[in-house]
């Protein structure tokens, strides 16, 4: 961390100190990892499989390519890498709890052999420079307490004409729905949390989350910063997520 950085930084819409925020988040999703994957059926009404099959199309998989799936959860993003015939996948998250979730479910759908397991830190990744083709990051980035260094690291890591992808909530694009998209966020999800996981802060903090990052511009900008070129991003669903790539070329 260098003078210039600050010592606090956003947990959804509170303000707690940089070093916190790591074990505040692992928290979260320690509570949540057992029923992430119906959770996310319950926030989105089903359409987080839709944004996803559109998201793994755009990472164009190939049976010559490797892919990090960083942030990488219950394994949604690496299965259908794998099943669209993509090459070795790294599943990779900081939660050793959603981690094992992801382990499971490989196990159950036979794909257990063809995917390696890490435990790392988006913003320290524990893989050399120039090692994968494709960088993959679903829902993940906003988590982040660093999110310039993750993507500067996504790029490090990735081959000379290699692809970092993110898909990330983003700014809703049409003002119309602004008040029902707040009141299914912060009214709606919070109780839904509470009825099937038993915990209604972690989808406070979830909701609030989506709220305080970057929008579509400013994210490009960040991508953009950290050396990746000819970044774009395309909106889904009205802009309520996007996403996002850049290629090291």
């Amino acid at each position: 961390m260098t003078s210039n950085t600050p010592e606090t930084v956003d947990f959804g819409f509170t303000t707690v100190e940089r070093a916190k925020k790591r074990e505040l988040v692992r928290e979260v999703f320690d509570s949540v990892a057992g029923k992430y994957d119906i959770m996310n059926d319950l926030m989105s009404l089903g359409v987080h499989r839709l944004w996803k099959r559109e998201f793994i199309q755009a990472l164009d998989p190939r049976p010559n390519r490797t892919l990090l799936d960083l942030a990488g959860g219950t394994g949604d993003i690496t299965f259908g890498w794998l099943k669209k015939g993509g090459g070795p996948a790294i599943l990779s998250d900081i939660n050793a709890a959603m981690l094992s979730v992801g382990r499971d479910r490989a196990t159950a759908n036979g794909l257990l052999g063809e995917i390696s397991f890490m435990v790392t830190d988006a913003e320290a990744i524990s893989l050399p420079d120039s090692s994968v083709d494709r960088v993959s990051m679903a829902f993940g980035l906003r988590n982040c307490t660093n999110k310039d260094k993750v993507i500067s690291e996504a790029r490090r890591v990735l081959k000379p004409g290699g692809k970092f992808l993110v898909l990330e909530f983003s700014k809703l694009q049409i003002a119309g729905l602004e008040k029902l998209y707040d009141a299914w966020s912060f009214q709606a999800l919070p109780k839904i949390g509470q009825i099937v996981a038993r915990d209604a802060h972690s989808y406070q903090y979830l909701a609030e989350s989506i709220r305080m990052f970057p929008d579509q511009e400013t994210l490009k900008a960040m991508m953009e910063a950290a050396g990746l070129e000819r970044v774009s991003y395309r909106n889904l669903s009205g802009g309520i997520a996007a996403i996002h790539q850049g290629w090291r070329l």
